[in-house]
């Protein structure tokens, strides 16, 4: 349930979620395993699993989507050998050089014989709306991931006002002065890793673990010109993670204390436990989101 890693973006428009008319857009897109010629398909699934009853889970408002992917695995090394040796065949039995039309139809072919026979592999990625702060947050690492999804909602809803969320300052400039200044924010500590790079196009990095980030030989490699484009934090006990400039947020961690506080239900509950821990979770996220964005320096309005 809990999310490791959070790509977020925020509504450029004022859009009202409803948990039951949801349901009803996301029921034509539901997940559907590939077909013998399909290479890969995508759909909607349920988010709590086999334990869940909806394409949506809701809780306080929030809500949870999840989208199931299956992909064929077809290397391009075996399609290339097939095609060269049907290619050297043609060539050698016609004595004439095959044209890249031929070639392309020829691949195309070998492709619709494989499939049938290729092992596929299936991804899950997860989204949650947080209503109250207008934020649509994939757990994904890369916005390529995370678009699939975001794509499919939008053709199943058919507008989805976002963009990435956005801050009135760099957040590299803020994370130096971070660290320079010794100092993120209420509720914030720095941790002992960072990422450093220089701003010009074939300047350097260094990446620093179990450092010491006020220390002299950091502030040092700041004074040559280099910047933090990456730093670990603490959150009020509850949470740690690694902040990039581009504002996504990698290996978030909640306290144990934090993921403890369910232990109450029984293995038996499991659809209880893990509703209990959507709302938690939710509830953590609602009150740091908006303290890391005024350590940044506040959101940029999305709709300027």
């Amino acid at each position: 349930m809990w999310f490791k890693n959070l790509l977020i973006y925020r509504l450029t428009k004022p859009t009202t979620w409803d948990a039951d008319e949801l349901e009803q857009q996301l029921d034509g897109f539901q997940f559907t395993p590939c077909g013998s010629q399909d290479i890969s398909k995508q759909g909607f699934v349920k988010p709590l699993g086999k334990v869940g009853e909806s394409l949506v889970h809701s809780a306080q408002g929030n809500l949870l989507l999840a989208m199931e992917k299956e992909e064929k695995i077809l290397p391009a090394s075996v399609v290339r050998e097939e095609m060269d040796q049907k290619v050297s065949l043609i060539e050698d039995e016609q004595g004439r050089k095959v044209t890249k039309k031929e070639k392309d139809s020829i691949k195309e072919e070998i492709i619709h014989t494989l499939l049938p026979r290729a092992f596929s592999r299936r991804s899950r990625t997860r989204a949650l709306v947080l209503a109250s702060l207008d934020f649509v947050i994939v757990e994904a690492t890369s916005h390529n991931k995370a678009e699939e999804l975001l794509s499919l909602l939008r053709k199943a809803i058919g507008s989805l006002p976002i963009a990435p969320v956005s801050t009135n300052r760099l957040p590299e400039e803020v994370m130096t002065e971070w660290v320079t200044k010794n100092h993120v924010g209420e509720g914030f500590t720095m941790l002992d890793e960072a990422t450093l790079k220089s701003p010009l196009d074939h300047g350097g990095s260094i990446t620093m673990k179990q450092m010491e980030l006020s220390s002299s030989e950091v502030t040092a490699h700041i004074e040559q010109g280099l910047e933090v484009t990456k730093i670990a934090l603490e959150y009020r006990d509850v949470l740690s993670l690694v902040l990039d400039s581009d504002l996504s947020i990698k290996r978030l961690k909640f306290s144990e204390e934090i993921r403890d506080q369910n232990n109450e239900f029984d293995k038996e509950e499991l659809a209880a436990r893990l509703d209990a821990d959507f709302a938690l979770m939710c509830g953590e996220l609602t009150g740091f989101l908006p303290d890391l964005f005024a350590a940044l320096g506040g959101q940029e309005d999305p709709s300027v």
